[in-house]
């Protein structure tokens, strides 16, 4: 009994001084915490548009090496002049991948390693949205989304995961998203896979600080609409879509100071909170004045400029 009361003192010691250290860092600013990544191999799966594009050109300026990922070659040649236009003397190396498949992820995670060196940084970023509704999604296409989205996660981190692990030194950041919270009409697919992701990635972090790796760190960020196109067509009448370069701006920094969780606007933490608590009916009332409902009815995507849909 005595032993039992003495790890639950323990715990509740350990969770305040967590929680007040928290709180410190909050008035905090940021910019006193960024820790150096200069000459860190940073590598950005979907790097050839999107917030990948522009999170390759925010490394790059930081001194970062920078290693670009996709299936776009199109896209990565754009990210490449894009960094080289602003900074001639960067190093900047593109990788044509399909992270759905295992066998071309590890294929290319050895090139990486011989060319460039050991990936210290890694940034699961690629992803696609189909939009439909799931009497209208086939059956390639849901295995698609779970493909991308999600286990290229498995893969990507198997790959890369272990040099981390031998050096106690990495990070691991995982795009996921507010759909990744909550369902919505028309993202089915692209939800589910969002809410398996943000299940990985809370757990590849509670698996590492159990096993003692305190020098590998993770985060997962969880963006609104981000206006880059991957959701062309998608209303938001009430929440406007989130610019790009404040998306990047809130990841940088994030990165940074090691951050662990990561939502997009800050009023989604009110909402998360919200959703815990509100009975189920008057949840989907607001969800239904935020106009959850008919968010997606007109929605293309980026079909026409990458018709696989990667980059968010």
């Amino acid at each position: 009994m005595r032993q039992k009361l003495t790890k639950l003192s323990l715990a509740v010691i350990s969770i305040t001084y967590n929680w007040l250290v928290g709180i410190v860092c909050v008035f905090l600013p940021k910019s006193y915490r960024y820790k150096n990544v200069k000459n860190e191999i940073v590598l950005i799966t979907g790097g050839g548009s999107g917030i990948g594009q522009q999170m390759a050109v925010r490394f790059a300026a930081l001194g970062a090496k920078v290693v670009i990922w996709d299936i776009n070659e199109r896209g990565m040649r754009q990210t490449n002049a894009l960094v080289k236009k602003q900074f001639p003397t960067a190093n900047v190396f593109c990788y044509c991948c399909d992270v759905s498949k295992y066998e071309n992820v590890y294929e290319m995670a050895k090139k990486v390693k011989q060319d460039v060196g050991i990936v210290t940084i890694l940034i699961n970023n690629a992803g696609m949205v189909n939009g439909k509704l799931l009497k209208d999604l086939d059956e390639k296409a849901i295995i698609r989304t779970m493909d991308v989205n999600f286990l290229a996660h498995f893969w990507t981190c198997k790959a890369f995961l272990p040099d981390m692990m031998a050096t106690n030194h990495g990070h691991i950041v995982t795009i996921g998203s507010i759909a990744g919270l909550t369902g919505a009409p028309r993202m089915s697919d692209y939800s589910a896979s969002k809410h398996a992701t943000i299940g990985f990635e809370e757990s590849l972090r509670y698996e590492l600080k159990a096993e003692g790796y305190t020098g590998i760190h993770s985060t997962i960020v969880c963006p609104y609409f981000i206006n880059t196109g991957m959701f062309h067509g998608a209303r938001s009448d009430v929440l406007p879509f989130i610019d790009t370069d404040f998306v990047v701006d809130k990841i940088i920094s994030a990165i940074l100071i090691n951050q662990e969780v990561l939502f997009i606007p800050k009023f989604m933490y009110f909402l998360y909170v919200l959703k815990s608590i509100m009975p189920s009916r008057a949840l989907y009332a607001l969800f239904k004045s935020l106009g959850g409902e008919y968010s997606m009815n007109n929605f293309v995507g980026r079909n026409q400029c990458n018709e696989n849909g990667r980059g968010i």
